[in-house]
C-alpha cells in the first residue's frame, strides 16, 4: 500500500508479537496497544542507523467484541456469518517510532456494512481464500467488497493502512512525500 504513495520501505520486518486481546480491552486500544508494541519489537532488532518505524495493526469488531485474524476456513466462516446484514467497525492503529524514540500515533475507525448473505454466499467466499489471515474474515479488496452495502470512512483503512493519515504521520515526522 506504501508503493501506491510512491514510498518504498528500506526494510519491512515482520513484529514477532502475542496479539492475544487483554481482559475488558477495547478494539481501538488493542489496535493502538499491538500497533505500538510491532514499531517498539522492530525497534529493538533495528541494527542500522537510526530510522522511522512504521508500524500498524488493523482490528475488526462487532461493538467491543474483537473478530479474529482469520486462520481456518471455519473461522472465515464465523466472521461472515456473524458480519451477514450488519455494520461493524474497521480501526487501524498506525504507530511511527522515530529516531529520538518518539512514539506518534493515528487511529482510523471506518464503519463498514455488510448486505446479507446466505450460506452459498458465505461457502464460496470461504472457497476462494481470500478470507484467511484476515482480520475479521475478510479482505475488502477482494470477492469481499460484493458484500459491502455500504461504507463510511477510508476504505483504505479496510484494507489495512490508511493511506491519508499515515503520509500526514510521516510528512510530519520528517519523511520526504
Amino acid at each position: 500500500m506504501l508503493a501506491q504513495a510512491g514510498i518504498t520501505p528500506d526494510a519491512v520486518l515482520a513484529a514477532s508479537i502475542d496479539e492475544t486481546p487483554l481482559r475488558s480491552e477495547t478494539p481501538r486500544l488493542h489496535a493502538e496497544r499491538l500497533a505500538a508494541a510491532k514499531a517498539r519489537a522492530v525497534a529493538d532488532r533495528w541494527e542500522r542507523e537510526p530510522a522511522l518505524i512504521l508500524a500498524a495493526d488493523t482490528v475488526v469488531a462487532l461493538g467491543r467484541r474483537i473478530l479474529p485474524k482469520a486462520e481456518s476456513d471455519d473461522d472465515v466462516r464465523a466472521c461472515m456469518k456473524m458480519l451477514s446484514g450488519r455494520s461493524h467497525q474497521v480501526i487501524t492503529a498506525v504507530a511511527l517510532l522515530t529516531p529520538a524514540g518518539a512514539l506518534r500515533r493515528r487511529t482510523v475507525l471506518t464503519r463498514v456494512t455488510f448486505c446479507r448473505f446466505d450460506a452459498a454466499a458465505i461457502d464460496a467466499y470461504v472457497q476462494s481464500r481470500e478470507g484467511a489471515g484476515k482480520a475479521g474474515g475478510y479482505a475488502i479488496q477482494g470477492r469481499a467488497e460484493t458484500f459491502v452495502r455500504h461504507l463510511n470512512g477510508s476504505w483504505s483503512n479496510v484494507v489495512g493502512l490508511p493511506l491519508t493519515e499515515t503520509i500526514a504521520l510521516l510528512r510530519g515526522n520528517g519523511y520526504p512525500c
